[in-house]
């Protein structure tokens, strides 16, 4: 088995003596060397001769000596024999390779070759399989020649040779079924041939085979294959019977008359086995055909409403199928090779089997039908505001039960507004309220309403109807304006701001609307335009700021209107952006006024209570008793005290203290109240701009006015014993005297402005104000004229005109360089 080439050089004594000097290489084929080898080791694998005059040593390195796998060669040192030591493997190393090394006697190297060593090949592995168990589904319909699955092996010997060569066979099939055959292919991959049938066979167990083409030997191995048949629909289900009254009432649904019962071989709570039924002659679809999924039947449900009028048996046919489709297989002979003859039949084929059905009669019971209306939805049509009483519409209703008319309740089911009522026994319908096209119950013009017709069955049946109302319009609205609060700006050309208006009426009813002025509104106001859904009030440059009343009269198409005055105020906008901003911001500052102007009037009153406690008690003088049939009460009249200067330094002069003095309560709100308006006017016609501090100026001089008013039957002092007897008396008194308060109070009023306009040049922190232009004194506005007070003679002679009573009055709290 040794087989080796050795080249050498031959040369001479020279060429030796070189040799010794110098290495030479050989190159020696491979040996081969057989895998598992049985030995016994070592034997000797082969011999190295070298041809040499002189004495050398052998030696071996690398792959089998001391590289992996270590320790299957060794080389005898002297002769070159070649030894194996154990068996080698193929499936691990196909070669080994080494260096054989030959030394002369000083340890030079004589000669370096390299050897290759071959293992030698046998048939040591079977085929293997990529799994030891396959396993598969396959449904009972697939047919024949159907790929069912592949099966995969392989074989660890060398390559190309027949060691690795194998080929698949089926060792064993169980059950082995007459009507079943599987085959396998080189690749690998399994089919059958026939039909597959879960009721002869619901799984097949294959064993199949690898084996090699080995020369010596023959090796191979198995794997088993589990095929499982799922049950098909080759079952057709029937029809075996029924159960159920198969009787329903008219009107009822939900209720199930009856159920059948379905018998089927397949596998149970399989899709082949569970039944699907489908009604058939049920016109109107009153009928479904529900699948118990425990048993299998079939249940009926009655899901729209029969009526017995419309007949009183429902004649129905019912038909039951699997949820798979039908399938059957039959082997009508067998060939020796390729597929089989056989015979499948679907649901789909001509000539397939019907599904079973069967006919079933469901009886119809008759009830109580509620009364039925002529007209489901009557209209009627009513103009608004008619009288009571008037005839709207009529409805009738008949019994479905006879087809007839009978005596019927009617009755007002649903009136959101309450306006009409229905006569119990003929059905009209009457108004009882006025109707109104403006009422929030009328949509789109209609007014709705539920009627009830109950018949006198047992149990007692409703009916109902509705009545649409259809409300023409009148001509019962006046326009209306949007706002009728209104801003405009201050400005030296004519500005105008808008008045909309609305009428509640429609057409020919409503707008556009005409638009006209009221009163004396000539080079103030003007409307441009005056006609349609907006005017534009026009202000002339002429009008003042501060807040203003405008009548408006807007007339509809027909000649319908309305009268209104609109509060329109004139605001500065070069300070703020718009009147409503100075308005908001306005309200505001007024509320922390309020507060102020309160708590100066209770300090006013604390004042005052101390003036009257701190008073001279000196001296009381009895009141005479008026005659000519005016009683009052006697009462001593207290003099006046020390301290009657508190009350002096409120009030501006004596005679404006005995004016004031002598007026009642519904005197001085009628003073406090003219008071706010005075204030407002001057201010608006002079164009004043008054802060804060200054309007609480004006406040409490119309705080003075009313606190300092004196009525001698509230004093403290004053004695309960002696009261008037008839206080008639005392409303004569002021109703004589308040056209002098009024002057009074006139008089007063322009003093204090007087003074408070002194007072600007004091106030450094003001604001700037705007007064009328020179030349324009000869047009006075009223604040004007009514500011002009009386000079003293005519003061003095209203004084004199007084009732003598009030001068008794007045005296009480005169300063002592007065009343001498």
């Amino acid at each position: 088995m040794l087989c080796f080439f050795l080249l050498c050089c031959l040369s001479s004594a020279t060429c030796s003596e070189a040799l010794s000097r110098q290495r030479r290489s050989w190159i020696i084929d491979s040996f081969t060397i057989e895998e598992e080898h049985p030995g016994p080791f070592p034997y000797v694998l082969g011999k190295v001769n070298i041809e040499r005059d002189y004495r050398v040593y052998f030696d071996l390195y690398g792959e089998g000596v001391d590289e992996e796998p270590r320790g299957v060669l060794s080389i005898h040192k002297d002769s070159g024999t070649i030894y194996v030591h154990k068996a080698v493997d193929y499936e691990e190393r196909t070669m080994l390779k080494l260096q054989f090394e030959a030394r002369t006697t000083d340890l030079s190297i004589d000669t370096k070759l390299g050897v290759e060593i071959t293992i030698q090949d046998i048939n040591d592995n079977p085929p293997h399989f990529q799994k030891d168990l396959y396993e598969i589904s396959v449904k009972e319909e697939d047919v024949q020649g159907s790929h069912l699955l592949t099966v995969v092996a392989s074989d660890r010997d060398q390559k190309g040779t027949a060691n690795s060569t194998f080929h698949y066979e089926i060792k064993a099939v169980s059950p082995n079924t007459p009507d079943t055959e599987f085959v396998i292919e080189k690749t690998g991959a399994i089919s059958f041939k026939g039909c597959l049938d879960h009721d002869a066979a619901d799984m097949f167990t294959i064993l199949v085979e690898a084996k090699d083409h080995g020369e010596v030997v023959k090796l191979s191995s198995s794997t088993t294959v589990v095929i499982h048949v799922q049950d098909g629909n080759n079952h057709l289900p029937s029809i075996s019977g029924q159960t159920g009254s198969g009787k329903v009432k008219e009107g009822e649904i939900g209720f199930s008359p009856l159920r059948l019962h379905v018998t089927d071989k397949d596998t149970p709570h399989t899709p082949a086995w569970r039944a699907r039924f489908t009604v058939h002659a049920d016109e109107g679809g009153h009928f479904i055909i529900e699948t118990d999924p425990d048993s299998n039947d079939g249940i009926l449900k009655v899901v729209k409403a029969l009526d017995f009028e419309e007949g009183a048996q429902r004649e129905l046919s019912i038909s039951v199928e699997n949820e798979l489709p039908y399938f059957s297989c039959q082997v009508k002979g067998k060939r020796s090779s390729g597929l089989w003859i056989v015979d499948t039949i679907r649901d789909s084929d001509p000539g397939a089997a019907q599904p079973h059905s069967v006919k079933v009669i469901i009886n119809v019971e008759d009830t109580n039908d509620p009364p039925v209306f002529s007209v489901a939805v009557k209209e009627a049509t009513v103009e608004e505001n008619t009288p009571i009483g008037t005839w709207v519409e009529k409805v009738t209703a008949v019994d479905p039960d006879s087809s007839q008319a009978r005596d019927f309740v009617y009755k007002v089911g649903n009136d959101p507004a309450g306006w009409v009522t229905v006569d119990p026994h003929t059905g009209d319908i009457t108004t009882v309220k006025t109707p109104d096209r403006e009422s929030s119950h009328v949509v789109n013009d209609v007014y709705t309403v539920l009627l009830h017709a109950v018949d006198k069955g047992e149990p007692p049946m409703t009916g109902t109807a509705t009545l649409q109302i259809h409300v023409t319009d009148q001509n019962d609205n006046t326009p209306q304006p949007v706002e009728t609060y209104l801003y405009v700006c201050m400005s030296d050309d004519p500005i105008a701001t808008n008045i909309t208006a609305f009428d509640l009426d429609e057409n020919p009813f409503g707008g556009p609307f005409t638009f006209e002025l009221l009163g004396d509104v000539r080079g103030k106001w003007k409307l441009n335009p005056s006609y349609g859904y907006t005017a534009g009030l026009v202000k002339e440059p002429s009008v003042y700021a501060g807040p203003h009343t405008v009548g408006v009269k807007i007339s509809d198409t027909q000649g319908e209107f309305g009268v209104y005055n609109l509060s329109v105020t004139v605001c500065d906008c070069s300070v703020t952006g718009n009147c409503r901003t100075r308005r908001h911001s306005a309200t505001r500052a007024a509320s922390g006024a309020i507060g102020i102007v309160f708590a100066s009037l209770v300090l006013l009153l604390f004042l005052l209570l101390m003036a009257v406690v701190c008073s001279c008690k000196n001296e009381f003088i009895t009141l005479e008793t008026i005659s000519s049939g005016q009683t009052l009460l006697e009462s001593n009249t207290e003099k006046p005290g020390t301290d009657c200067q508190v009350l002096d330094s409120v009030l501006t002069g004596s005679s404006e203290k005995k004016r004031r003095d002598s007026t009642t309560v519904h005197d001085r709100m009628q003073h406090t109240e003219f008071s706010k308006e005075l204030r407002q006017s001057f201010r608006s016609r002079h164009s004043i701009k008054v802060d804060d501090r200054r309007e609480n100026h004006l406040n409490l001089l119309a705080d003075n006015c009313k606190q300092t008013t004196w009525n001698p039957f509230t004093a403290n002092d004053y004695d309960h014993t002696h009261q008037y007897k008839d206080m008639g008396t005392l409303t004569s008194f002021n109703q004589t005297n308040s056209h002098v308060l009024d002057d009074t109070l006139r008089t007063l009023l322009h003093r204090k402005l007087s003074a408070l306009q002194e007072m600007e040049d004091e106030m450094l922190d003001d604001e700037l104000h705007m007064y009328a232009d020179e030349g324009e004194s000869h047009n006075l506005s009223e604040l004007e004229a009514i500011a002009i007070a009386p000079d003293d003679t005519t003061f003095l002679k209203a004084l004199q005109e007084l009732d003598p009573k009030f001068n008794q009055l007045a005296s009480i709290c005169k300063p002592p360089h007065i009343q001498n």
